[in-house]
């Protein structure tokens, strides 16, 4: 029997494309459906003609690394997410990541920012991240192994003189004090913002860039809209975080760099401004934070 075009494993339909081409400033083509080709060339279609990947791991860095070598579209970010570096010191037994792992300690951490490091280096990587601090999935045992993973991330996104993308899941004063204790990199992404119009006040005296993803268009999420407003629009980015987070009103439905349209103009309305200006800033502002 055919699939409804609402159901919830259906991929949402193309979008108009935009007239004014933007990027995707946070996907995961690996966790997506079909090849990176497929993905990339659906997405241009609508006028999303950049991405960043974002690796969470040692393979999955590998990869986004190996993918923008590949592709002059892709731009690579490597990082131990804050969830992964617990994993690795403390182990996964009950294997939420899937493979079990045994304790490593600080040996086994040591050897994976190592790489991370390594693959930083490399001028197809554009940034380091998402690291930060996400207390929502790992209990306190794994706070102080997250801050010192996101502490030495911020070391090197300096030394390698990359963007830091940060992960910040229910923890934004710890994320903001840890990032003005080390010093923030020049070029400073939230990806995802969750935080307050307040919280986007502090941001932004800062200079950092807040990235906007699916949330931003659910109803309830005013405070959110909120923030976007009170965010400079040379600060503003936009993100699908696919295949996570897909944009109202196809919530639930598998994500892709291709909905970014969906994303902008919601944004464009909350914003009162024309979808062209808002995808010109957006453009502009990644190519800026992410130095290409």
């Amino acid at each position: 029997m055919p699939k409804k075009d609402d159901d919830r494993s259906t991929p949402p339909p193309l979008p108009e494309p935009l007239a004014v081409a933007v990027a995707d400033s946070h996907t995961h083509l690996d966790m997506q459906s079909g090849t990176p080709e497929e993905g990339l060339a659906r997405a241009a279609s609508v006028g999303v003609t950049t991405v960043v990947q974002v690796g969470c791991d040692v393979p999955g860095s590998r990869w986004a690394a190996e993918l923008a070598a590949r592709f002059e579209q892709v731009h690579a970010a490597v990082a131990l997410h804050p969830n992964e570096a617990p994993r690795i010191y403390l182990g996964d037994p009950d294997g939420w990541s899937g493979q079990q792992r045994p304790a490593g300690g600080a040996a086994a951490l040591d050897a994976a920012l190592a790489e991370i490091d390594a693959l930083a280096a490399l001028p197809q990587v554009r940034a380091v991240g998402e690291t930060g601090l996400d207390y929502f999935r790992t209990g306190p045992e794994g706070v102080e192994i997250q801050k010192e993973s996101f502490r030495r991330h911020v070391e090197m996104a300096k030394r390698h003189d990359k963007a830091l993308v940060i992960h910040d899941r229910d923890a934004h004063e710890d994320v903001i004090a840890l990032l003005l204790e080390e010093g923030a990199p020049e070029r400073t992404v939230f990806h995802c913002y969750s935080g307050d119009a307040e919280m986007a006040k502090v941001c932004a005296e800062h200079g950092w860039y807040l990235s906007f993803a699916g949330p931003v268009t659910f109803k309830a999420n005013q405070p959110l809209r909120d923030a976007l407003i009170a965010t400079p629009l040379d600060r503003v980015l936009v993100e699908t975080d696919a295949p996570f987070l897909t944009p109202h009103p196809y919530r639930g439905r598998p994500n892709a760099p291709y909905l970014i349209p969906v994303t902008v103009r919601s944004m464009a309305a909350t914003l009162g401004l024309h979808e062209d200006e808002l995808s010109a800033a957006v453009a502009a502002n990644t190519a800026r934070a992410f130095g290409y």
